[in-house]
C-alpha cells in the first residue's frame, strides 16, 4: 500500500489549503483514511479520519468547524480541506490507511498500518 500527500505550502493566517492523499495498492474490501499532524516540538495529533462510507470522525476539537475531510473514492483519494488556519497549525500532515471500512471512536496511531510521507503546512502570522 502507498499512500502520497500533496498540497501543503504556506500562507498566511486566515487562509486555505486543500491537500491530498492519493492510495495506491490496496486489495481489501474497504478502508479508513485519517489525517494526522506532527507540530515542531509536540507529538503526532490525530486530525480527522474518514470511514469507506464517507462518515467522518474528528479527533482534535481544535479544528472543529475549520478543517473538513471528504473522499473520492473513484480517484481513491481522500482530501483534508482546511480553512481559517491558525499559526499553530503549522505541522507536517500525514495521511495514513486502516485497513478497515471504519475509523475508530479514538485516536490511536495503532489502528493505521500504511502512512505517507508527509506535507508540510506552515501559517505565517
Amino acid at each position: 500500500v502507498q499512500l502520497v500527500e500533496s498540497g501543503g505550502g504556506e500562507v498566511q493566517a486566515g487562509g486555505s489549503l486543500k491537500l491530498s492523499c492519493v492510495v495506491s495498492g490496496f486489495t481489501g474490501d474497504g478502508y479508513a483514511i485519517g489525517w494526522f499532524r506532527v507540530a515542531p516540538g509536540r507529538e503526532r495529533e490525530g486530525v480527522l479520519c474518514i470511514s469507506s462510507d464517507n462518515r467522518s470522525t474528528t479527533y482534535a476539537d481544535s479544528v472543529k468547524g475549520r478543517f473538513t475531510i471528504s473522499r473520492d473514492n473513484a480517484k481513491n483519494t481522500v482530501y483534508l480541506q482546511m480553512n481559517s488556519l491558525t499559526p499553530e497549525d503549522t505541522a507536517v500532515y500525514y495521511c495514513a490507511l486502516r485497513g478497515w471500512e471504519h475509523c475508530s471512536s479514538s485516536y490511536s496511531e495503532a489502528y493505521f498500518g500504511s502512512w505517507g510521507q508527509g506535507t508540510q503546512v506552515t501559517v505565517s502570522s
